[in-house]
Parts: C-alpha cells; structure tokens; sequence
C-alpha cells in the first residue's frame, strides 16, 4: 500500500486498521523543514500505538509569512513517507486539524511540547483541536525532547532577505523579545480610536492594450474587468478596527453618487461610522486603468467635486467633534486635502488636548498646496519622503535632519517617514533615530501601504512603544499590504502577528 494517501483513502486505511484492532497515532503540522526536532517527535508518537500517521498543512493554508512554505506541499509528504516510523501520509484538505480528527478518529493525536501551554498558543487553534480531541475520546498527547523550530532554521539559512536585512534582524532580536513586540498589538485591544479625513472610492479598471486607434495617435484598450474599494480614511479606519476594540470614522460624502450603501458594506465590524454630507458633489472617486497581466497602472481619473465644504455641514462636524472628542484616547487625522478637513476643523484639533497621529498627503490632486505645516502641533506624525522634502523644500540630499525640522516645527513626541523599498526612519523629541529596513517581498500594488503604516504606528505611538518596534511593526504590515491589489482587504491583527513571528523567529 503506498504511503502517501489522498486524505480520503487515509481515511479508509484508518477504519480498515481499528477494525485490525490497531492502535492509530495521528501527527499533524506544516513540517516545512523536517529537522533532528521532528523525527524524534515522530519516533515518539509512533511508540505509543501500533500505525503512525502523518497528515500535512497544505500550501494554501500555510500561515507562516512570506515565502512559506519553503518547501511544497508534495516534497513535504514525500520527505516524511521516506522516514521508517511513520507509516501513512496525506497532505490535509483543511487550514487545521479540526476536521481530520472528526474523519480519523485515532487513539492518539500527539503534539510536540512546545503546544502544551495553550497560553502560548495566540493563534488558538491547539485549543480547539485539543477540545474536538476530547469530544471524540481522542487522547492529546505531547513529546518532549529537543525543540527546534523550522521557521527559525529557514529565517538563519534559507532566508529570502537581503544580507542587510538579515543582520539588521539578528540585532533586533538582541534588543527586543518576540513577546514585547506582539504586546504592543495585544495593548491596542483596549483602545478607542476616532479615525478623522477623506472617503475615497478606489475604482480599478483591468485593461489590455489592443493597439493604436486608426484615427488619432492614441492607445487602445480593451475593458477586461473592475473593482471598487473603500479606501482612503475608509481604509485606514478598517485597519485601525484589527487592531482597536473601539473605533469611529469621521468623514465627508457628496449627495451626488455619495456611494453610502457600498462603503457602509465595507464597514468592520467594531467601526461606527459619521458620515457628514456635501451637498451638490459626488463622494471622490480615484479611478485608476491598470494593465490587466502585470497590473501596471496606466493612468488615473478623479472624480470630485470643487465646492468648498458648506459652512453648514462645517459647523455640525466642529459641534460634533467638540462634544466627542474626550472620548478617544487617540485621533488619527488623515488629510487628503480633498476638502473633509477645513482650517477650522485643523484649528479645532490642534487646540484640542487629544492625542493627535497626523498624516498629510501630497497627491495629483493637491501637489504643492497641501504640506504638513497647516497643523501647528500633532502628537505622532507620519509621512512619505517627498512629503517631507515638499514641506521643507528640499529634493534631495540627507533625509534625516529634514525629519527632525519637520518634527520641532511640530513639537511631535514621535515622527516616522516611509521610504518604500528602503523601509521607515522612526524618531523623537528627544532627538533619537533608528531607520528599519523593508521587508518587502512581493509588491502587487503600493496603493494603501503608508495608510496601513500609519495605522498600525499611530497606535503603537500613543502607547509609547519603543522607536524600533513601532517602525518594525509598521513595515511589517506595509510588507503585507503591498501584497494586496488596492484596498481590497485589510490586514487582521493575527496574520500581522503570525508575519512578525516569522520574521523574528
């Protein structure tokens, strides 16, 4: 019989051996890199019954950061058929073992040590497979013996980062634990957030060149698709709400084609929104053709509105935001300067005594008339690198005593500028900074990379987390966001916590 099996046929061979009277050990696992660690793991379940089995994480389902698996799902299953101890193999059809316990029902499910304590288990999953072990009189066992983890193993030698990178990392890990990293995302559950700026509709239209047009020298395109997504403070608001238990979003949408339905359909759910109308305008769309194969993006379209804000509608947002802001322990403006943020309402929030994360952003819409100094003070300010060159007018040459003009002229207590693929510079008043490199691997698209840094940083700011573990937080999300087309999706907290684990381990 072979040893490697569909989970099907593994399911026949485990009825076939308990009516032997055989009693069935069942592992599970990604075993991406089989290590000393696993197989005497596996010699160990395989002492206590009579057959060992092995079934794998798929691919698919493998949550471990980026580029994992190391290794595919088929040369996994093959390495672990080849060793004598374990006696069947099959590649699993769910994200855990949930399932498989219910189709094999073994003697014994059998976890290393390192699974015992469930307090350590942030992804909750031994848990639940251990209570669905009990349900079906399953015995939970766990090995214990040299521990060695096949994240840690690839990170030292197998891994995809730069030299830099890897060294930059290996320091980090001297300076800060695993645990102080994560417990600054674990703090964010207690706070309430409010989330201050412009809706934008990210409308994305997936286009193919066909040629140039017989009569005028122009390109053209073929219609393949469209997506729309809620982006902007929209966005932002989504993602602070993975990390935040409370959060609510002020922003402005026009009557024409205010687009309220969709976007209150993209809503989280822990996320109130405040939705103030403009009247006469339609709520901005950022529509943007983009080459439907590489999705490089051809050209962009905005469709907005040029009325100013109504004083009206004005005046109920400072009404508002002067008889609710004592509720937040953090705002976090993101100025687009489409127009949701007047002077007064800027006036407001700086004379304010909340905790003000600012983000100004320079954008076709608004270049060289929207810069951060239209706000005399902010808490935590976070910008781009053309941005803090705009505001101090200075295209190039050393970035970083630019970030400390902006960040006195701000009287900020902390400041981080995004650099893209050269990562993130975090300083603060104190004059203090440490520059964190990328962690990029595969950029799709970069639109919403700096929304997603500022807001996983603004919170980690207002807890006064150290500088380097704000800018490492920060860029790790950005590494995940550029994964993804648009703002299709935000980020939850524990896929962010599984991807630093995999980058610190």
């Amino acid at each position: 019989m072979e040893k490697i099996q569909t989970i099907e046929a593994l399911a026949e061979t485990v009825a076939a051996l308990k009516r032997a009277g055989k009693r069935v050990v069942h592992c599970h696992g990604c075993f991406d890199l089989l290590h000393i660690g696993h197989l005497r793991h596996f010699q160990q379940a395989r002492a206590l019954g009579d057959a060992l089995i092995v079934t794998l994480t798929p691919d698919r389902f493998v949550d471990k950061g980026a580029n994992r698996p190391a290794f595919p799902e088929a040369l996994r299953a093959e390495a672990l058929s080849a060793l004598a101890c374990v006696d069947y193999v099959a590649i699993n059809a769910w994200p855990t073992a949930v399932e498989t316990l219910h189709l094999l029902q073994p003697a014994y499910y059998v976890k290393g040590v390192e699974f015992r304590d469930a307090g350590e288990d942030y992804t909750g999953k031994m848990g639940v497979e251990a209570e669905v072990a009990r349900s079906l009189g399953v015995e939970l066992r766990f090995t214990g013996d040299i521990v060695f983890s096949s994240t840690t193993l690839i990170n030292r030698h197998l891994s995809s980062f730069s030299e830099d990178v890897r060294n930059y990392l290996q320091l980090f890990r001297g300076r800060f634990s695993l645990d102080a990293v994560l417990g600054v995302l674990d703090r964010m559950r207690d706070l309430k957030v409010l989330v201050i700026g412009d809706a934008i509709i990210d409308d994305y239209h997936y286009v193919t060149a066909i040629g140039k047009s017989s009569k005028d020298p122009i390109l053209a395109l073929k219609h393949i698709s469209s997506d729309q997504f809620a982006g902007g403070t929209v966005a932002i608001a989504n993602q602070v709400a993975c990390f935040a238990g409370e959060v609510e979003l002020l922003t402005v949408l026009g009557t024409q084609e205010s687009h309220e339905p969709f976007l209150r359909g993209c809503l989280a759910r822990n996320l109130t929104p405040r939705f103030f109308m403009h009247p006469g305008v339609p709520t901005l769309v950022k529509r943007r053709f983009l080459e439907s194969y590489a999705l490089t993006k051809l050209f962009e379209v905005y469709v907005e509105g040029d009325a100013p804000l109504p004083h009206p509608v004005e005046t109920d947002m400072r009404a508002w935001l002067a008889g609710n802001l004592s509720r937040f322990d953090l705002v976090i403006v993101a100025d687009y300067g489409h127009g949701a943020i007047t002077a007064p309402l800027v006036a407001d929030l700086v004379a304010s005594r909340a905790y003000l994360a600012v983000n100004t952003q320079a954008n076709a819409g608004n270049r060289g008339y929207h810069t951060i100094s239209r706000y005399e003070r902010a808490d935590y300010v976070c910008l781009a690198e053309p941005e803090v060159r705009l505001e101090r007018r200075c295209i190039s040459g050393e970035i970083h005593p630019l970030v400390f003009e902006v960040a006195d002229s701000l009287h900020c207590r902390k400041i981080s500028v995004t650099r893209g693929k050269h990562g993130s510079i975090v300083g603060d008043a104190s004059g203090e900074s440490v520059d964190v490199p990328a962690f990029v691997f595969n950029a799709v698209d970069r639109v919403g990379a700096g929304d997603a840094y500022l807001s996983a940083t603004a919170p980690a700011a207002f807890l006064d987390a150290p500088n380097e573990v704000i800018g490492l937080i920060g860029n790790a999300l950005g590494s995940m966001a550029v994964e993804i087309i648009g703002n299709q999706r935000a980020v939850d907290a524990l896929a962010l916590k599984k991807h630093i684990t995999s980058i610190l381990k």
